[in-house]
This record gives C-alpha cells, sequence and structure tokens, in this order.
C-alpha cells in the first residue's frame, strides 16, 4: 500500500478532535470503550464509530474479552506517519541545502 495514502488517512483520523482526545487518552493506558465515551459526553455508539475509523487507521487495536471491548494504541499507524514525515523532512532538507549552497554563491 502507498505510504502516502496510509499517511493521509492516518492524517484525516487525527484531524477530528474526539479521535485525538481517544488517542490521547489510550497514551496513558488501555481503557474500554465505556471509560473512553464517559469523560467525551458522546455515546457509545458515536465512541464506536470513531474507534473503527481508529481501527482502520492502524492507530488503535480493540480485542473483545467476554462483554468488555479493551482499545490500546498500535504503533503500525504511527510507524506510516513518522516514514511520511521522514520522507518530507529529507525533501525540505534538501532544499535548504540547495537553498544554502546558492545563497554562500554569491557571497564568493
Amino acid at each position: 500500500m502507498n505510504t502516502s495514502l496510509d499517511a493521509n488517512r492516518v492524517l484525516q483520523a487525527l484531524g477530528d478532535a474526539t479521535r485525538r482526545a481517544i488517542v490521547e487518552r489510550l497514551a496513558q493506558q488501555p481503557a474500554s470503550v465505556s471509560a473512553l465515551a464517559a469523560p467525551l459526553k458522546i455515546s457509545l455508539t458515536a465512541v464506536t464509530q470513531h474507534l473503527q475509523m481508529l481501527e482502520e487507521t492502524g492507530l488503535v487495536h480493540t480485542e473483545k474479552t467476554g462483554r468488555v471491548r479493551t482499545c490500546r494504541l498500535d504503533p503500525a499507524g504511527f510507524q506510516v506517519l513518522e516514514n511520511w514525515l521522514r520522507s518530507c523532512r529529507s525533501a525540505w532538507e534538501r532544499r535548504l541545502d540547495r537553498l544554502d549552497d546558492l545563497l554562500t554563491e554569491d557571497d564568493r
């Protein structure tokens, strides 16, 4: 799968404040869907929909044990973002190096 397409989906998922709040909460520790829903003041159905998108992008993994669905962060989605940022950074560093070369040429 194309890394930039994956990065677009991850960024789209993180573009929503509710999903970012869920990710921030899960960064502290795994939690059940109901525990995630409590401070958000939205329905369990809405939280489940947000979790579905986070799971599809590889940011969150959910596991059902009995009647409780536990959610935890999954590093796979973040790796996609890290790879994308690394490639962007390389491109910008090359551009800035070329700009530096051009500017120092004028000083000679």
